[in-house]
């Protein structure tokens, strides 16, 4: 992130503090709404394309994350940036009593999980909130575990987005990120950049009539930082035992860091 000046009383940014928005540097306080655009265009077609652009190895991702997460009988998950429900659903199929609260900040991808969940019978397990990543409208300490998935580096603030996870989090809790990395092996990193830069937007055309979307999905990986650096970030959060492990040839990572 970049950043010309704050506010020193207020600690907030001032009209002139820029970030990262893909390739492009914009004003902070218009991030946020370039990325709900991002969504609100593709949030009927965002699980098809998924399964497209990944061949289906998305599923094996979030697949994994679920393992990791372990759910116990009666965890309460709150799951960020999860709108349509990947993550909620697969969490409540591999719980027992699980309950689990989805917290996005866009309404349109918020619909189509309801939508889903109703279609799935978990209207009763799953509870769908409109809300800010860096600004949860939950108490502090009450979740049994905190997961976002291919959110995190489109929130404006990644450093408030893991105060607020630690913040509402129970002593003991986990928190779990599972999110693409800049990096994967050498002998990958030109196939990998010539398949996300010359195929994904022209794919995202096709299928949901929108380039300029996934052209930003494939910026804004490049853009986050390094898993060795993202887990200082944790970190620096006040987690511990804090460590990541690589999937796919480094294409993504799921991050782990615990409230204590």
């Amino acid at each position: 992130m970049m950043s010309s000046s704050k506010d020193d009383k207020t600690g907030q940014a001032s009209a002139d503090t820029t970030t990262h928005f893909g390739f492009q540097t914009v004003r902070e306080s218009d991030k946020a709404s370039m990325v709900r655009g991002v969504f609100n265009s593709v949030a009927d077609r965002y699980d098809l394309m998924n399964d497209a652009m990944s061949a289906g190895v998305h599923r094996l991702w979030k697949d994994s994350l679920i393992n990791s997460i372990n759910p116990r009988p009666g965890m309460h998950l709150l799951d960020v940036a999860g709108g349509t429900g990947d993550i909620a659903f697969r969490f409540l199929e591999a719980s027992q009593g699980g309950q689990v609260t989805v917290c996005d900040i866009n309404a349109e991808m918020l619909r189509v999980g309801r939508k889903r969940a109703e279609d799935k019978g978990y209207a009763g397990r799953a509870e769908f909130v409109c809300g800010d990543a860096q600004k949860l409208p939950f108490g502090d300490r009450t979740k049994d575990a905190y997961t976002i998935a291919f959110g995190i580096r489109n929130v404006t603030r990644i450093e408030e987005a893991l105060a607020e996870a630690y913040r509402v989090l129970k002593p003991g809790a986990k928190f779990f990120c599972l999110e693409f990395s800049p990096q994967v092996v050498p002998v990958l990193q030109s196939t990998y950049d010539s398949y996300s830069f010359n195929v994904i937007p022209k794919m995202g055309k096709v299928l949901t009539g929108d380039a300029d979307s996934y052209q930003y999905l494939v910026e804004s990986i490049r853009r986050f930082p390094a898993p060795d650096r993202f887990a200082d970030m944790i970190r620096a959060a006040g987690f511990s035992r804090v460590s990541y492990r690589t999937m796919s040839a480094g294409v993504v990572a799921i991050h782990t860091g615990t409230r204590i």
